[in-house]
C-alpha cells in the first residue's frame, strides 16, 4: 500500500486510513514464531510510535482550532458592538428628524 504524505503533512488525519508502519530494518528479526501476543506487542509498539510522532501535530491542530474559534468569537463581538453603535446613531438621527418635522409643523 503506497500512501502519499509525510508525518508532517499526512494525506489523512484518520489513523485507521493511514499506511501501516513497516518494521524497522535495524531491529533483528527474531527466530520465534509469531503468535498473538508477539503480534499484539509489535502492533502496540508501532501504534505507540506513530502516536508519539503525531502527538505534536495533534496538539498544534487542537491549538489552531481553539485559536480560530476564539478569533471568530472576537469578530462576532466587534460586529455586535459596531451594529449597536450604528443603531444608536440611527435612533439619534431619527429623533432629530422627528424634532425638525415637529418644529416645521408647529410654525
Amino acid at each position: 500500500m503506497n500512501t502519499a504524505g509525510t508525518i508532517d503533512r499526512p494525506l489523512t488525519h484518520d489513523p485507521k486510513k493511514q499506511a501501516p508502519m513497516k518494521p524497522s530494518t535495524s531491529e533483528p528479526a527474531g527466530s520465534a514464531t509469531e503468535d498473538v501476543t508477539t503480534t499484539g506487542a509489535n502492533d502496540s509498539r508501532q501504534n505507540r510510535t506513530r502516536e508519539m510522532q503525531l502527538i505534536h501535530e495533534a496538539l498544534a491542530r487542537a491549538h489552531m482550532h481553539d485559536r480560530l474559534h476564539e478569533v471568530e468569537r472576537e469578530r462576532r463581538a466587534v460586529r455586535l458592538a459596531t451594529a449597536r453603535r450604528m443603531q444608536r446613531r440611527a435612533e439619534r438621527a431619527s429623533l432629530r428628524a422627528r424634532r425638525a418635522l415637529a418644529m416645521a409643523v408647529m410654525q
